[in-house]
């Protein structure tokens, strides 16, 4: 959600006066940072998950609400292969797939859930080539004709950087692609509290929604 916040990011600070830093990266591995370090005003994961967790173990003290996202399966543009719209393409082993890692961002754990649960997760992760960190390598790799099938946030399908290159293959089943409600939590720690509540009440106000959903983000299930 990288697009999303840098926009709202330069708009508060023309509006106090300050200097926004934005780290980039996996949920996971940007949460770990937060536990070891104990650095940082917000945190914003792909998942709900994460946040529920900081919750749970002390490091998150105040949310607001952003967007709705889920997980979708993506092909190249056109849909050169033909994979039909079916989760079992996964284990057809005419098709090249990648996950990513659920040790690094929210898209490998949400994955390993969503496979997990119809019982094909291991032997999904078994073929795959390599896992990517997160959901902009996922992207890479249909672009770089690395991949011909990857499971990725839908909202990255709708940036302009991607939407010429991935389709998104509607597979109608909300048992397997549940809707993740995303949240921007105050971290215990912060030391710009004020300014990171003033952030989080301008990207749950109706301008800020009107941002989360230019890039892809929506508020109704």
């Amino acid at each position: 959600m990288y697009k999303p916040v840098s926009e709202i990011a330069e708009i508060i600070e023309k509006q106090e006066n300050c200097k926004i830093l934005i780290t980039k990266g996996g949920s996971g591995n940007l949460y770990r940072s937060i536990v070891e370090n104990k650095i940082g005003d917000l945190y914003l994961p792909g998942s709900e998950d994460y946040i529920s967790r900081g919750i749970n173990e002390g490091y998150v003290k105040d949310t607001v609400f952003v967007g709705i996202n889920k997980a979708a399966i993506f092909v190249k543009n056109g849909n050169p292969k033909n994979v039909p719209q079916s989760i079992e393409c996964l284990t057809d082993t005419n098709y090249r797939i990648l996950i990513g890692n659920p040790n690094s961002g929210s898209i490998g754990e949400e994955t390993k859930k969503i496979l997990t649960k119809i019982g094909i997760y291991e032997k999904v992760k078994n073929r795959v080539k390599y896992q990517t960190i997160d959901s902009r390598d996922l992207n890479k790799a249909i672009k770089n004709n690395d991949a011909d099938i990857v499971i990725n946030w839908y909202a990255t399908s709708t940036w302009e950087n991607n939407s010429n290159y991935v389709k998104v293959l509607n597979i109608k089943n909300k048992d397997i692609f549940e809707t993740k409600k995303l949240y921007i939590g105050l971290l215990i720690f912060s030391q710009q509290p004020d300014i990171a509540k003033k952030f989080m009440q301008y990207a749950t106000s109706k301008k800020g929604n009107l941002i989360f959903a230019k890039y892809g983000l929506y508020f109704d299930n």
